[in-house]
């Protein structure tokens, strides 16, 4: 597997140039300059990652990290552990929601078992268990330090293989009960945030779980004190596999130079973690819709970026990556055949700086 500090140590930005020449052709277009908003945004971003105005588009993935995470013997989740290995298997089956989403979309998904507890045997579920779930963080660490980085290297790897199958978008997904509550955990460290103000009730949670979701929190970070200077010490201490996981395909897609969308909360912390580790992996993220829990608005001010959708979803999975996906190839199809103010017979000085 790809070694982490190698990877850390080896992304590059976006070039610059391109994204400059890309913003010159859109103010030439016949329209206001400026006036198609987040669209000229997200064709100018993706000329700059694939350092080219003739953009690759075609094949796309949402990599689905699953994983079980140990603090759901605390019963801070109305749904039983056994859920996670459930809903794993069922993405082999095209019957959930990202299965349908990207079925729509034309994108493909991926699925690794990065920590289900028992066996999945299916030839559509790639095997790389780190371990069976995390130790229950309100007694001990989630997993050593070792066992973080191996999972943050299974992302990295999934990207890898990916790009050598010819991806050029990527997108991030998760299964996991319990893993808005490692999620809040570490961005509660992460942000120096009160745990009330990054906690939400996940899959919907009821009152009484609530309080033992949040006491659950508080108690593993006064348990632990993770440093929140270190993010694999926060990772390890309170974190989960998923979110590792993911991590590495934020860092795994910034090394390759390619797009990566993030879906909803759990999503965004794994990228925050990532962008913590490199802030140059900024420059490849892309946001998606903005997630029901209440730390989401903490994580995007963070990351500075603007979630394109407000659609009251929360059913992560990777659910928000197809919408995105469709949205970039929207803005590649009408940007690139809309003709120019000369074709339209317009004086451009008559649209000049009207918006910029």
């Amino acid at each position: 597997m790809q070694n982490l500090q190698h990877i850390l140590n080896n992304i590059k930005a976006p070039s610059t140039e391109h994204a400059k020449a890309a913003e010159v052709y859109l103010d030439g277009l016949t329209k206001p300059v400026g006036s198609l908003g987040k669209l000229e945004e997200i064709y100018y971003r993706l000329c700059s990652i694939q350092s080219s105005q003739k953009l690759k588009l075609d094949k796309k993935v949402v990599i689905i990290m699953c994983s079980d995470n140990g603090v759901c013997d605390e019963g801070i989740s109305e749904c039983p552990q056994e859920v996670t290995a459930t809903v794993t298997y069922n993405f082999t089956r095209g019957i959930t929601g990202i299965n349908r989403m990207s079925h729509f979309c034309h994108s493909d998904i991926y699925i690794v078992d990065i920590g289900v507890k028992g066996k999945l045997e299916h030839p559509l579920i790639a095997q790389k268990k780190v371990r069976e779930s995390t130790g229950n963080m309100t007694k001990e660490v989630a997993m050593t330090r070792s066992e973080v980085i191996q999972a943050i290297e299974v992302g990295i790897e999934a990207v890898k293989e990916h790009v050598e199958k010819g991806y050029e978008i990527f997108g991030t997904g998760e299964m996991g009960i319990g893993n808005t509550t490692t999620s809040s955990a570490v961005l509660s460290v992460l942000l120096d945030q009160e745990i009330e103000e990054v906690v939400g009730k996940g899959a919907g949670a009821k009152e009484e779980t609530f309080k033992r979701k949040v006491e659950a929190i508080k108690s593993a970070i006064h348990l632990h004190n993770p440093n929140k200077e270190d993010v694999i010490d926060v990772l390890s201490k309170v974190g989960g596999l998923d979110l590792a996981g993911l991590c590495g395909v934020y860092l795994g897609a910034s090394y390759y130079q390619k797009p990566v969308v993030i879906d909803g909360f759990i999503a965004a912390v794994a990228a925050l973690c990532a962008y913590r580790l490199n802030p140059l992996v900024g420059e490849y993220l892309f946001p998606s819709h903005l997630s029901e829990e209440k730390g989401m608005h903490l994580v995007m001010d963070e990351l500075k970026l603007k979630p394109y959708f407000e659609l009251g979803m929360r059913l992560g999975e990777g659910t928000g990556c197809p919408i995105t996906f469709q949205l970039m190839d929207m803005a590649h199809s009408v940007l690139t055949t809309m003709g120019t103010f000369e074709e339209a017979n317009i004086e451009k000085e008559d649209y000049m700086d009207v918006w910029k």
